[in-house]
């Protein structure tokens, strides 16, 4: 006769396979902790050289254990080109950070590139083309359109396969943007003076082809490319109002004195 199976020998196995998997979950928990300190740490010595020590301390600590939920939420990264609002040959290459804060508003942090030590230039606000209609002239004056940047293909999403980039670009080509940049890093490395109003570039014969040839070797992509690849994005007609140095004035901010109100 054959004899029954030691039940208490199968839950002993059955204990002993869910400690070996509780064990290897956390130990890739504790590994992936690892890497992501380690990541950290290795960024804050790299930027951190000639800090006091304790700053570099500090640094470290609160790159670990505080919580950045505004820059958690930002899961959009643009790359694309900015002009002066009053000089069109003024022009610098500008990495954005992105989150779709609502259905008609995105907004986004600048930095001059995508690296640990870059350096933060300005933020863009981006509406809907159905919220720009509704804006008054005055307001609409300080907005950009981004039609030619998105057919172009100068406005990319590095590293987004090519499929999914083409669906989001055809919703953000009829949208528009309001961008200040606050430090001029194409003439100082400092951050000085006011923030200024930027454009963005909206036909053929405007953008310096020496930053496009830069970016696109950096990024390892082609523009010439992306906008083969978007030319069955229709082309909306630009709302009244956008892009106002086309009419050969524009604005531009302006550091002001006045009365302090007590």
């Amino acid at each position: 006769m054959a004899s029954a199976p030691d039940k208490s020998c199968s839950h002993r196995s059955g204990r002993r396979t869910a400690g070996s998997i509780g064990i290897g979950v956390a130990a890739g928990a504790a590994a992936a902790v690892g890497v992501v300190f380690g990541r950290k740490a290795a960024t804050a010595a790299k930027i951190g050289k000639g800090h006091p020590l304790k700053h570099r301390a500090l640094d470290m600590a609160a790159g670990v254990m505080q919580s950045k939920y505004p820059l958690d939420a930002m899961s959009t990264y643009l790359n694309g080109f900015h002009m002066y609002a009053d000089e069109l040959g003024r022009q610098v290459e500008a990495t954005h950070f992105c989150i779709h804060l609502r259905h008609d508003l995105h907004q986004c942090v600048i930095f001059d590139r995508n690296a640990p030590d870059a350096r933060l230039i300005g933020i863009e606000y981006i509406t809907s083309e159905e919220r720009f209609r509704s804006l008054p002239d005055d307001e609409r004056r300080l907005w950009h359109s981004h039609h030619y940047e998105v057919r172009s293909g100068s406005l990319v999403a590095p590293g987004i396969p090519d499929l999914a980039e083409h669906a989001y670009f055809e919703d953000l080509v009829r949208t528009y943007g309001k961008t200040f940049h606050t430090w001029q890093y194409d003439r100082d490395d400092f951050p000085y003076g006011i923030p200024q109003l930027m454009m963005g570039l909206t036909a053929d014969g405007q953008v310096r082809e020496a930053l496009v040839h830069d970016r696109d070797r950096r990024l390892g992509l082609s523009t010439a490319d992306k906008r083969q690849s978007r030319a069955d994005i229709p082309e909306p007609t630009v709302v009244s109002g956008a892009n106002s140095w086309e009419s050969g004035r524009t604005v531009q901010t302006r550091l002001e004195q006045m009365e302090f109100k007590r």
